[in-house]
């Protein structure tokens, strides 16, 4: 069996399943196999495979045919310009979310430093990302979780930033440590109820932590938002991810806790993903 013909198989296997990407899923299982970029993989397809290798690949077929997301079979995913180790302990990082880091980066273009928080770090993806691009920034991030600040002090070591960096495992409601120019969260904002009518992928492998929301989709959002006004300084950034239908309640809430609303920022679809404000 050479390489060609193990990833046609999967492929034909995923088409099946209706999974989106069967070729790319294929081509990216038969790298993690081999230890090899996709371009080795295009460029030796008729390279055969041994048994051992053979097998393995089998292994995170069947999984991938189970709805494992490829993230978690591989063990990293892409983000920014950077790769971040992920397990199913962290959620998976999104396209959309990346509008943050560029929101970021244009509203500090000429911000020589500022100590920000990261409220939900998970993977610690958008925290290390900022620090990436902003070599004088200093960033704090909390998590719940701690395998999720686990899987971050590993990636902030594998990036160079660990000595940038503070993590707390704690709740929001009690962390009160420091003051800060900027706060950023992506927090759960799906309402319990819809948790269902989510992507196999996602309901069954994804941290349900991590994405439930509450009734209305607003319970850690509320937290977020009493807290950040406890902690942020005046004139400081809040920026948050929103469920697309969440902009005016979101809004409400802001104001209600002393922000002054910037803008809204839709995702690639056109729909409404994240809100910018400042203490007033």
């Amino acid at each position: 069996m050479n390489i060609e013909s193990a990833i046609n198989l999967a492929s034909k296997e995923f088409k099946k399943r209706k999974i989106k990407a069967p070729l790319l899923d294929s081509e990216i299982l038969m790298s993690k196999v081999l230890s090899k970029s996709r371009e080795y993989i295009m460029l030796n397809l008729n390279m055969g495979l041994n048994e051992n290798n053979y097998r393995h690949f089998n292994r995170l077929v069947e999984e991938r045919l189970k709805g494992k997301p490829i993230a978690y079979l591989t063990g990293v995913k892409s983000f920014w310009k950077y790769e971040f180790d992920v397990n199913e302990n962290v959620l998976i990082p999104r396209p959309e979310t990346e509008l943050i880091i560029g929101e970021i980066l244009k509203i500090y273009k000429n911000k020589p430093s500022i100590h920000f928080l990261d409220i939900g770090i998970g993977s610690g993806c958008i925290l290390l990302s900022i620090l990436k691009e902003k070599k004088n920034f200093f960033g704090t991030g909390i998590d719940i979780s701690k395998e999720c600040i686990k899987v971050t002090k590993k990636n902030a070591n594998k990036l160079g930033l660990k000595r940038r960096i503070k993590l707390f495992k704690t709740d929001v409601d009690n962390f009160d440590f420091g003051k800060y120019d900027l706060i950023i969260s992506n927090p759960p904002y799906i309402k319990k109820l819809d948790l269902k009518y989510l992507a196999k992928d996602i309901i069954d492998f994804e941290p349900k932590l991590a994405l439930d929301g509450g009734l209305v989709g607003l319970s850690e959002i509320r937290k977020v938002i009493k807290k950040s006004s406890e902690l942020i300084k005046k004139n400081g950034k809040l920026i948050l991810e929103i469920a697309f239908d969440q902009k005016y309640m979101v809004k409400k809430l802001l104001r209600n806790n002393g922000f002054y609303i910037n803008n809204i920022i839709k995702d690639f679809s056109k729909k409404d993903r994240c809100i910018v404000s400042t203490k007033i």
